[in-house]
């Protein structure tokens, strides 16, 4: 008899620093519940530790000079943890240095859900607009948002 086999779920949680990331350990209990890790920018502040195994890249400023580099860096770091964790789904808050990781997972299969800010409430993000047609899942945290993603998920804040 062929005994059934659940496939473990992993889930990747991507976010940059800052508010970002804030909103992304909102959902530490999704974390809790599933073998999880997060991936953030390494900052001169440091990440809050969320009790979960973390992984960094670069910080990323489109205004600066080196963004294109450090994207570059950041997708080859990316690429190496994706093949090294498998993760089957990401969940990202954004930003920027996050998009090379989110393209490379669904690339290897992984889904995709992305949440727009919540600090976004009449405007969509850069990133929000780039993954919006890309990820599996799109969650909006305010209903007018939706006139700029009408295919996106209205659940409320994370907060």
């Amino acid at each position: 008899m062929a005994k059934n086999k659940k496939k473990k779920i992993k889930i990747c949680f991507a976010s940059s620093s800052g508010g970002h990331y804030e909103q992304l350990l909102m959902l530490k209990p999704i974390m809790d519940k599933y073998d999880s890790f997060v991936v953030t920018e390494r900052t001169k502040y440091g990440a809050r530790n969320n009790g979960k195994k973390t992984y960094f890249l670069h910080q990323v400023n489109r205004k600066e000079f080196s963004c294109i580099f450090k994207l570059v860096c950041n997708a080859f770091k990316s690429l190496f943890l994706i093949i090294k964790k498998r993760p089957n789904v990401v969940i990202t808050t954004g930003v920027l240095a996050m998009i090379p990781l989110c393209l490379l997972a669904k690339f290897f299969g992984a889904k995709l859900i992305y949440i727009e800010s919540f600090a976004k409430v009449n405007s969509p993000t850069e990133t929000g607009k780039y993954l919006y047609k890309k990820a599996d899942r799109f969650y909006v945290q305010w209903e007018q948002m939706l006139k700029y993603y009408p295919d996106a998920i209205y659940l409320g804040g994370i907060y």
